[in-house]
């Protein structure tokens, strides 16, 4: 398997450039990620029986995106000029599979969260110990959103509508949107 073009070779020092990138585009997915549990919380409201489940992966969320925050502030890294974009499409997004029902809303968060999985594990590959704060951070919170996977699908997610079809669109939706905000 060859090392993705938008981050540096294993064994390769991270650049400055290539840290702020992958600093930027988490910032933006945790933000994202609160967007779209705000967007199915609005949908299910507080007395659906998910929205406990989904309350409490919204507040790790939050707390992964403070944490980002601080991190891109302190570092000086310019975030994402797409945060309204993801302010409204995962609204939206967390808005819409929530109305198909509550297994498409946690079909939802089992797609983004393999993606971020995947993300995550890519970033550490890539810092190679190199950032061992930044590496720390994404070490936890990668754990988290493998859990956050784990429970949506523990909560009916692969029993969604077309199932397959949803989350290969929320997966290639999540590729996208990381590509972008590391750039822009």
């Amino acid at each position: 398997m060859s090392a993705p073009k938008n981050f540096p070779r294993p064994g390769r020092k991270v650049t400055d450039a290539e840290r702020a990138a992958m600093l930027r585009v988490d910032q933006a997915g945790e933000f994202g990620a609160t967007r779209i549990y705000a967007g199915q919380l609005a949908v299910l409201g507080d007395r659906h029986p998910h929205a406990r489940v989904i309350a409490g992966m919204a507040a790790q969320e939050e707390r992964h995106r403070k944490i980002f925050d601080a991190m891109i502030t302190r570092r000086g890294v310019r975030p994402t000029a797409l945060q309204p974009v993801w302010d409204m499409a995962g609204f939206a997004l967390g808005a819409v599979t929530a109305a198909i029902g509550p297994n498409a809303a946690m079909a939802c968060t089992a797609a983004i969260e393999t993606e971020i999985d995947r993300h995550y594990a890519e970033q550490l590959d890539a810092l190679a110990g190199d950032d061992p704060e930044l590496a720390a951070t994404i070490t936890d919170f990668q754990a988290e959103e493998v859990e956050h996977r784990d429970t949506a699908i523990a909560h009916g997610a692969e029993q969604a509508p077309a199932y397959p079809l949803l989350s290969g669109v929320i997966r290639l939706g999540c590729r996208a949107a990381i590509a972008l905000s590391k750039r822009i």
